[in-house]
Order: structure tokens, then sequence, then C-alpha cells
């Protein structure tokens, strides 16, 4: 029987983070949270996840940070980052997919839609990610096309 998956959970909200490893671990993952991504860049060598849950707005040390540390360290795309923020603007949305994000999902969100996201990118190869981000990327800077193109009286009111 293979070991169950393992899913680091990076939130500073401690009610997300409760439900998010309760619906993880019901769903029969291996789950290990923490609070800041300082504690994330200290765990993941020795916990080697095989999926990240990462929250953006955090202190000491932002989401952002453990992006660029996991770029840095060569860590992605072999562990793949899910990224779950607040965070809803599109530049914002596009920049965590530049920064190695497979997936980026928005609060407030439902619990069985992450756990079905963190199934479906575990049972991916690196090279389905990879595609995965890519085609995520190419939509994103597509819909900030369109968004800046559109000019003012091209509206109809």
């Amino acid at each position: 029987m293979e070991a169950p998956k393992r899913v680091l959970v990076v939130e500073d909200e401690r009610a997300i983070q409760q439900v998010l490893c309760f619906f993880l671990e019901r769903n029969g993952f291996e789950v290990h949270g923490v609070f800041n991504g300082q504690d994330a860049i200290r765990v993941i060598p020795e916990l080697l996840p095989d999926l990240i849950v990462l929250d953006l707005m955090m202190r000491p040390v932002s989401g952002w940070e453990v992006l660029e540390w996991l770029h840095a360290h060569q860590l992605t795309p072999a562990i793949p980052v899910l990224v779950l923020s607040a965070l809803v603007n599109l530049k914002q949305q596009l920049h965590g997919f530049e920064q190695g994000a497979v997936e980026y999902i928005t609060k407030p969100t439902q619990p069985s839609m992450i756990v079905e996201r963190v199934r479906a990118l575990l049972a991916m190869s690196n090279e389905q990610r990879l595609t995965l981000q890519h085609q995520r990327l190419d939509e994103q800077r597509k819909t900030l096309e369109r968004i800046y193109a559109t000019q003012p009286d091209e509206f109809v009111y």
C-alpha cells in the first residue's frame, strides 16, 4: 500500500488552517500545518512535502518569499504549489504563476474544492503540472491584455 501524500498547509489564519488540515486529513493525506513562511522554509527540507498549499499574505515571511525560496532551491515544479489567497488582482495572480505556483485559488472557497485540486495536482506528472502552469500563465496574460486593450468608448451604457 502506498504511503499517504504529504501536504504542507502554510496559512496564518488559524481557523482556515484547521479546516483545510481537517478536510485534507479526512481525505487520506498526511497533513502538516505552519502559520508563516519562515516556518515553511524551515520545515520544507526535512518534510519534503508532495504539495504545498500556500497563503501569500503572512508575516514575518510572506508566501511570495516562500515561492522565491522554492525557486532558488529548485524545488518547484517537483513540489507543486497551490496558492490559496485573498489577493484577487489578476496581476498578482499572474505573478504567482510566474513565481512557480501551479494553481491559484482565491479565498473564500469551499474546502472540498481545495481537496479536489490537491488530488488532481498530485495525480499529474511534473511535465503535466508544468504544462498546466504555462496554460494558466497564458490565460492570465491574455485576460490582462484584453482588459488593457479595451477602450472606454467601447462600453455601451
